[in-house]
């Protein structure tokens, strides 16, 4: 597994659950095009499986 995933918002959260917007805000997203690197790890996989239609992940 890479180190670092960099993920980028490519949709908007409107119309999402609660949980889902407070997952983007977590990650560090929010708005369209913003882009963050995280380290890898089990749990920043299972935040980004909770709102991958709103993410693209690159390694």
């Amino acid at each position: 597994m890479p180190d670092k995933l960099v993920i980028t918002q490519v949709k908007s959260p409107i119309g999402s659950s609660k949980r889902q917007r407070a997952t983007l805000q977590s990650l560090g997203l929010g708005r369209i095009g913003r882009q963050v690197e995280r380290p890898d790890g089990d749990a920043l996989r299972g935040q980004l499986h909770s709102v991958r239609h709103l993410l693209e992940v690159k390694s």
